[in-house]
């Protein structure tokens, strides 16, 4: 009959336990890490993402953090804010929405109130996307009024 001190077993118990956890665990981590896109040319500022300009990588550094864009289909026809580079991942934070409207060109001003509807043309007075709000001057009155950008290239008026 053989005797051993606890603390010697749970030590070698411990041990093996890492042991096996370092050969099994790292397989099923690459496994989980999925996909990044990355351009295929120089992106500069200003410039539209199109599907031609972007390729879809299997993600291999597990220290890879952040909120890198993972489909093409979530970056296609966004616009980069910043220079992108070949190879590099692309953070969302680097992209925009396209604006639906731009400054100095026309739109249409819309204002609801019940069954009433009102109509007038207006320039924007700022860039804004889908659902940001903007200023605009009323081409008529030249009263300057503050509006939601509708998806149309509309601005719906807010009332005061």
């Amino acid at each position: 009959m053989m005797f051993c001190r606890a603390g010697h077993i749970s030590g070698w118990v411990a041990a093996a336990t890492i042991a096996v956890a370092g050969i099994i665990l790292p397989a099923s981590a690459d496994a989980g890490m999925g996909y990044a896109v990355v351009p295929t040319t120089i992106i500069y500022p200003g410039d539209t993402l199109s599907a031609s300009q972007l390729q879809e990588v299997e993600v291999t550094n597990p220290n890879l953090a952040g909120d890198y864009a993972k489909s093409v289909s979530q970056v296609e026809g966004m616009v980069s804010k910043r220079t992108l580079l070949p190879g590099r991942t692309i953070s969302v934070s680097a992209l925009r929405e396209a604006y639906t409207v731009t400054r100095g060109s026309s739109i249409r001003l819309v204002f609801s109130l019940g069954a009433m509807t009102i109509s007038a043309a207006g320039t924007p007075l700022e860039d804004g996307a889908t659902g940001q709000v903007v200023r605009a001057r009323n081409m008529d009155s030249g009263v300057i009024v503050s509006g939601t950008v509708l998806a149309d290239g509309t601005v719906h008026v807010r009332a005061k």
